[in-house]
């Protein structure tokens, strides 16, 4: 059975609703959370890319990202759990782990299982909740996957987001 259904959810992922590039995010988390990440991400199978800046690189220890200056060339880890899904890291501090989620490639039961196992990979992994919020809208978690439930459930109510997307 999967954790949410594209009829109940569809309004969370429109691109108009809730931007192109909604943000995902665990908080409350350390250099070690960010490690277990890269490790996942390593073990898993999954494409990936890390950049700093443009240039490409072999993905580095959490410790050596998150030690950068702060004025160098920003860094990104595209990770694609399977082809026609991308998920965006942007590794800016230990505290929170930060990532976007590309909408235009979530349109349909099959994505949103995909992004369901993404999601729930990563919280398994650090035992902790993991929020996904429209774009720029970090207080309000519109779906997230839950430790205690063991599963991505729902945070906010989808047809009030139609609502509130259609008044804008």
């Amino acid at each position: 059975m999967p954790d949410l259904l594209w009829d109940d959810v569809r309004n969370f992922f429109d691109p108009d609703l809730m931007g192109a590039l909604p943000d995902v995010c665990v908080a409350g988390t350390s250099v070690e959370d960010w490690q277990a990440v890269f490790d996942l991400v390593r073990s898993s199978g999954w494409t990936r890319e890390y950049a700093e800046g443009e240039v490409a690189r072999a993905l580095p220890s959490a410790v050596e990202v998150l030690s950068r200056p702060a004025d160098a060339e920003t860094v990104d880890l595209r990770v694609r759990p399977v082809s026609d899904v991308l998920a965006i890291f942007r590794p800016m501090s230990a505290e929170e782990i930060d990532l976007d989620v590309d909408l235009r490639e979530l349109q349909g039961q099959a994505e949103v299982d995909t992004l369901c196992g993404f999601l729930c990979a990563i919280g398994r992994r650090l035992g902790k909740p993991v929020v996904m919020t429209a774009e720029g809208d970090y207080g309000n978690p519109v779906l997230g996957f839950d430790p205690a439930a063991d599963c991505v459930v729902l945070l906010a109510e989808p047809q009030l987001i139609a609502l509130v997307g259609r008044d804008s």
